[in-house]
């Protein structure tokens, strides 16, 4: 692998993070009305913030030059496309019409999430075999579930896109109170939102500690010299 790939494999990633931003800038237009949302507009605010963040930790974590650190990213960011397939077929899953009466419905999602959670783990495990040390199975689970997480977030965004126009009202007590007077509009586009932050903030979080976990036990097995 020579010197250029960390730009290779970085930059469709990066690419993806500000495509996302672009969507959710385009689907939460006029902006100054993103506001009116709950939490005084964090609703929408925070995903956008996390968008950047991402750009930002795939721009730093992605430039080393370190050959076995290269490595060891590139296979996460293959891992991640698969933890990436299953977490987009859970949203999937979980927008289908009358998914909330259908226990084996939730069975199937929750075992998605948890099979994706399972490829950033083996992440974490092909991480500390490629660079001998615990501490890229850290990295690597959490490029891995990032990478995963961007993709997951493209699809809340094609669901929210598919099955709810654009905000026409700007009515703050509409926004907060859409039950009250049936405004379905703005309930779909904030649960949609929470739910795409949630990935965007817990995925991490979980390929961290799972990518540790599987990376530690990886190192534990690996022959003593």
């Amino acid at each position: 692998m020579g010197t250029g790939a960390p730009q290779t494999f970085r930059i469709p990633l990066i690419l993806m993070a500000m495509a996302n931003l672009a969507l959710l800038g385009k689907r939460l237009w006029p902006w100054q009305d993103v506001l009116n949302l709950p939490l005084n507009g964090a609703t929408g605010i925070d995903p956008a913030i996390a968008l950047l963040g991402y750009i930002g930790l795939l721009f730093w974590m992605g430039g080393s030059r370190v050959r076995t650190t290269r490595a060891a990213l590139f296979s996460a960011t293959l891992l991640g496309l698969l933890g990436g397939a299953l977490l987009a077929a859970h949203v999937a899953l979980e927008v289908r019409p009358g998914s909330d009466a259908m226990p084996h419905f939730r069975l199937v999602g929750w075992g998605l999430l948890a099979a994706a959670a399972l490829v950033w783990g083996f992440a974490g495990s092909q991480g500390t075999k490629a660079d001998g040390d615990a501490i890229m199975g850290l990295i690597a689970g959490a490029w891995s579930a990032m990478t995963s997480c961007l993709i997951a977030f493209t699809a809340v965004l094609v669901e929210m896109s598919m099955t709810a126009p654009a905000q026409v009202t700007t009515d703050p007590w509409k926004q907060y109170e859409g039950l009250a007077i049936g405004n379905t509009v703005t309930q779909s586009l904030v649960n949609s939102l929470n739910v795409g932050l949630t990935f965007l903030l817990v995925g991490p979080l979980v390929g961290l500690a799972l990518g540790l976990i599987f990376g530690l036990m990886s190192h534990s097995e690996s022959p003593k010299h």
